[in-house]
């Protein structure tokens, strides 16, 4: 949720951009209805919206499509009273919600806007009349049956993991799937006394037996194939080699237990998994294309992160140039690929997860994803790219070979007590192969908010030495410092002295700007800047505000189709026409 402050901060905001460019999962802005009736009605439909959500915050009296603080800025009238709409939430409602509302005041329109902070409990919410809304991204939409059961899942109120199976447990027990089980056990250390016990009593110290009897989890840990296709039947796995998109050869099929799987699609990976070597001193190193912590954590991701209701399977697709790892079922709990680094963990299967938790196969703090970007991130390799298409989860991993320099000199770094976090790894990868950024791109790329990623380009700036900034106020950005460009970069990396003089940048757009106003032709894009320039869009984006802001520029339309045209007077030049 956002703060009055926070709120207070983005207002400013709306001089350069509606305010539907702010929204978020977590924050909307909504224009009062010109009646009470049906000011209500949206009120209670987004406090319903955003609970179901998670939480959330509404700003009531702002126009969500118009440009400028006096356009956007409608308010409130003071006829809405906080008391009365808090009442009416709690009255229509169910379960009963109880959101805080603040006056915001502000110069423009009826001089105060509402913000309605929503605090989730466990839905789904409705109203009462049994009409419900669920905050997906920057929408509401209409809590389906899909939505609700997806829901359910998401609160931990359905596991289908948990759910116990018929027959005696002995006979649906696989003797190499308990064997995986227990090496990989070992193998991670668990404790002694739970992977030497026999074969039941370890699936009981796992909590995955219940009255007797095994639940689906113990099937996929420990089943034989039959026992899965009888009670896990849409539990699957697969290996393709891949040609091109959409040709492969010697594929590898497969429905054994999820320690099976683990094994034999690890083996086949790490068959074409070349090995690059480093000399440090009088010894090499060696180091794979794809780190084998980076693909166990992907692959423990996809096995047991699926939804396993869906048709479907876990499918690894390896590429001459990357690897491709899905699973059916999307992102669960308000997890994203926006946010997947820093989120809470939340399980879709957790009566599965505990028992691979206990035999630390996995981590429950989340600390399984900040291992995988971070394994790749040492050594001078892109992050995994995470997508969502669908109902599905899809982990790219690209085929990189170290960097020496990187490698080495995290491995120094270390040494000296300063290890790098996942989050100043992401910063140093994104400088060397753009160059600079600003703190918007730093936030993005860390998943984090700006006020937390600023401080750390501070301490990498100040304490560390590793960055020098430019610019001032939302102009600014950061470079690599001169000696650690010089250490790490590589001949495909960003050359850091390639940048052009800002000001003599400036005055060549201003200078394009005037001559196509004079000849009455049309402004530029950014991506016409970019051509220009060699400066990437965040780049030319900020080089446009500064031009607007010294009022020597205007801007028409919105995103890719945006014009921006000279803003000043117009005299002839001696040189416009050649």
């Amino acid at each position: 949720m956002r703060s009055v402050a926070q709120i207070t901060q983005l207002l400013d905001e709306l001089n350069t951009r509606p305010a539907s460019e702010l929204e978020d999962q977590d924050l909307d802005f909504k224009r009062w209805p010109p009646n009470m009736r049906e000011a209500v009605e949206l009120v209670v439909e987004m406090a319903v919206c955003m609970a179901n959500g998670g939480s959330g915050t509404v700003v009531f009296g702002v126009d969500d499509k118009s440009v400028g603080r006096s356009q956007a800025i409608l308010g409130v009238p003071p006829e809405a009273e906080i008391n009365r709409l808090k009442k009416n939430v709690y009255d229509s409602t169910d379960p009963r919600l109880t959101p805080v509302f603040e006056a915001l005041p502000v110069p423009e329109g009826t001089g105060r806007l509402l913000v309605m902070q929503v605090h989730g409990g466990l839905p789904p919410y409705t109203d009462t009349r049994g009409n419900a809304k669920i905050r997906v991204g920057k929408d509401c939409q209409p809590l389906t049956g899909t939505l609700r059961r997806q829901l359910s899942v998401d609160w931990g109120a359905e596991d289908y993991t948990a759910a116990q199976v018929p027959g005696e447990p002995s006979a649906l027990l696989s003797a190499v799937a308990l064997e995986e089980l227990r090496a990989a056990a070992r193998r991670e250390n668990a404790p002694e006394e739970l992977w030497r016990a026999a074969d039941l009593d370890l699936l009981r110290a796992l909590g995955v037996v219940r009255d007797g009897q095994l639940t689906r989890a113990a099937v996929l840990l420990a089943g034989s194939e039959e026992a899965i296709e009888r009670h896990v039947p849409n539990f699957a796995w697969a290996h393709l080699r891949m040609r091109s998109d959409t040709e492969y050869t010697d594929p590898l099929r497969g429905r054994a237990a999820l320690p099976v799987a683990l094994t034999r699609l690890t083996e086949r990976i790490m068959t074409d998994n070349p090995i690059d070597t480093v000399a440090q001193g009088m010894f090499h190193f060696e180091y794979r294309r794809y780190p084998e912590i980076a693909l166990r954590e992907a692959l423990m991701n996809a096995l047991c992160h699926a939804d396993f209701r869906l048709g479907g399977q876990t499918l690894v697709k390896q590429y001459p140039d990357r690897l491709e790892i899905s699973n059916p079922g999307g992102f669960v709990g308000g997890i994203s690929p926006d946010n997947v680094l820093h989120h809470p963990p939340v399980a879709r299967n957790p009566l599965l997860v505990g028992a691979l938790t206990r035999l630390r196969l996995i981590n429950r703090s989340n600390l399984g994803m900040t291992r995988m970007f971070t394994a790749l991130l040492v050594e001078g390799k892109e992050p995994p790219i995470i997508r969502q298409p669908g109902e599905a989860v899809v982990v790219t991993m690209l085929a990189r070979p170290v960097s020496a320099p990187m490698r080495l000199w995290v491995a120094e770094e270390g040494d000296q007590g300063r290890a790098l976090t996942v989050d100043q790894l992401l910063i140093l990868q994104y400088l060397l192969r753009h160059g600079e950024l600003d703190t918007a791109t730093a936030a993005r790329i860390c998943q984090r908010n700006e006020n937390e990623v600023r401080e750390t380009l501070s301490e990498m700036e100040r304490a560390r030495g590793y960055l020098e900034r430019g610019g001032t106020g939302r102009g600014t950005y950061w470079v690599l410092s001169a000696e650690l460009h010089a250490r790490l970069a590589e001949p495909e990396h960003f050359p850091r002295d390639r940048r052009l003089d800002w000001e003599v940048v400036k005055a060549r757009v201003l200078s394009t700007l005037r001559r196509r106003a004079l000849l009455g032709e049309r402004g530029l894009r950014n991506a016409e800047v970019r051509a220009m320039t060699r400066l990437d869009r965040e780049q030319a984006k900020r080089l446009l505000e500064e031009l607007r802001a010294d009022g020597h520029a205007v801007v028409a339309g919105r995103g890719r189709a945006a014009i921006w045209s000279y803003a000043g007077e117009i005299e002839p030049d001696a040189h416009a026409h050649e």
